[in-house]
């Protein structure tokens, strides 16, 4: 158990470690994680055995319910209302036609036998919410005809039918009597209703009740997705159903603090995200790839070029959807950690097949990863599907939800730039607006034809700032002792990258020069890019 702790831990972070180098590089970042999983692992540099299928569906199985509720949380149901006919039907009947396809192409091409044909492909049926939403996000790829919106809903809601397909196909495997139409009746029901009731509950307590411990909300909901998730696997239902429908409900209702709570569950989805495809990469076997190699990649080559694009213009075209809409939908089935997470259910199942499920949909997972993430981009560039005009962040809740205007406070002072002149006739930002004034007890909105005068104090609000993958601030206090303090900012040795941008002092905020001198209790602000 150590060992373990010790492995988690040294895996969280290199993943955080990681994550600032891999968001830069043209391949999806996930694909990294995986080849740092395989450099670790036991054919890799550092030879670290670990083949225990039992702690990994363990850490992935959790790590795929934080996903699956960040995936219904983080949703825009307002922004997906259009294309929410075509989702569902794309992780419903999408599933089921994808898992046919690539069932017989299996059987034909490499005379697998049906039931585990089929289980090969309803493994391998449903595309992965991570990556997707990892490249939508990473590359800023919002697309037309709200194709965004449509990919988001569909690989975040299609892993419980997925699931749903490879529980049935390993009961048959496995010689048990399968009582098909009551085992889908009490998934479906059971997950709608657990889900349901854990996400409308969820909502009603932390709407009416105020938690008397820090971050009580946070903990609050995690408990509540741990329930939803929970409550229908013990009772015959499908979790991943219901946690998805749960996180769906409460992504949409107001709560306090939601924008706190998208955060949380985005940090701890992108911890969760690097954890599975590195712990995939560790528990891959160099060796043994070779021999599943060209059925996967026969497989990859099949799933990519005829049965995702099949099952995804049998459902978009009668919508009248256009074909460059159904090319980028194609292309943007990549498979990932569900696909994973269920391979290694089967074969800790034991049930008999001729190849090592989980390195077969490993390097399936791999090659998609690869190729079809790589290329998305440039897919959607090609197919003038990329919409230059819009963001891709408002198809996500913590976009519209609250705002993230920051307001700051200015006097003016004789002889300042403002002091009697009027709002109409000094410059600002076209992004920032004087909200109010304060002129000794009155408190005054302005309009164009307010005079500022000397001692007034300015309330003005502009778009927060919000750390990007090339800027990071950090404050930094001046105590006594302190080697910057008593120093010029020239004599202090920065870093390269690091700029001190501006130093509070009391009420007063210095624009810094190279004779700038620190002060003891001074608050620089440092710029590292």
């Amino acid at each position: 158990m150590n060992q373990i702790i010790l492995l988690v831990g040294v895996v969280i972070m290199i993943c955080v470690l990681m994550g600032r180098v891999t968001s830069r590089l043209a391949v999806p970042s996930l694909l990294i994680f995986i080849g740092l999983g395989m450099l670790f692992g036991e054919d890799g540099i550092f030879r670290i055995v670990f083949d225990d299928y039992g702690v990994t569906e363990t850490i992935c199985s959790v790590s795929l319910i934080f996903i699956i509720f960040y995936g219904g949380f983080g949703t825009n149901v307002k922004e997906a209302k259009s294309v929410a006919a075509k989702a569902l039907l794309l992780s419903t009947l999408g599933v089921a036609l994808t898992t046919g396809f690539v069932g017989v192409f299996v059987h034909l091409a490499l005379h697998l036998p049906w039931l585990e044909s089929f289980l090969v492909g309803s493994v391998m049926a449903s595309t992965d919410a991570a990556s997707v939403f990892n490249i939508l996000r990473t590359k800023k790829l919002d697309l037309k005809y709200h194709t965004a919106s449509l990919l988001e809903l569909e690989s975040g809601s299609n892993d419980p039918v997925s699931y749903m397909l490879t529980v049935v196909f390993l009961a048959m495997m496995s010689g048990k009597e399968v009582p098909l139409p009551l085992m889908l009746a009490q998934q479906i029901g059971f997950g709608l209703l657990c889900g349901a009731a854990a996400g409308r509950l969820a909502v009603w307590c932390m709407d009416r009740f105020s938690f008397q411990i820090a971050e009580g909300n946070t903990i609050f909901a995690v408990a509540a997705m741990l329930v939803s998730y929970a409550l229908p696997q013990v009772i015959g239902g499908n979790g991943y159903l219901a946690v998805y429908l749960c996180g769906i409900i409460m992504g949409n209702s107001r709560i306090p603090e939601k924008r706190n709570l998208m955060h949380v569950f985005d940090t701890v989805t992108g911890i969760a995200q690097m954890m599975i495809f590195f712990l995939l990469g560790l528990l891959a076997i160099h060796s043994e790839l070779p021999a599943v190699l060209f059925p996967a990649a026969l497989i990859t080559l099949f799933l990519t070029v005829v049965a995702r694009p099949a099952a995804v213009a049998a459902i978009l075209l009668p919508f009248r959807s256009h074909l460059r809409q159904v090319g980028v939908v194609s292309w943007a089935g990549l498979r990932g950690a569900a696909s994973i997470v269920f391979a290694i259910m089967a074969v800790l199942s034991e049930v008999p097949m001729r190849y090592n499920l989980y390195n077969l949909v490993f390097c399936v997972v791999l090659l998609s990863i690869a190729v079809q993430g790589t290329f998305l981009p440039l897919v959607s560039e090609k197919l003038h599907m990329i919409d230059r005009n819009m963001d891709v962040r408002r198809t996500f809740n913590d976009y519209e939800e609250e705002s993230s205007i920051h307001f700051v406070k200015t006097h003016i002072q004789e002889g300042h730039l403002f002091c009697n002149k009027k709002v109409r006739d000094i410059s600002l930002p076209p992004e920032m607006l004087i909200v109010m004034i304060l002129r000794g007890e009155e408190k005054r909105i302005p309009n164009g034809d307010t005079l500022l005068l000397a001692g007034d104090l300015l309330i003005l609000a502009a778009p927060e700032f919000t750390e990007g993958e090339n800027l990071i601030l950090r404050e930094k206090t001046a105590v006594k002792g302190d080697k910057w303090t008593g120093k010029t900012l020239k004599e202090v040795p920065l870093s390269k990258g690091t700029l001190v941008v501006s130093v509070r002092r009391g009420e007063e905020t210095l624009i810094p020069a190279g004779d700038t001198r620190i002060q003891e209790g001074d608050t620089l602000i440092i710029a590292k890019y």
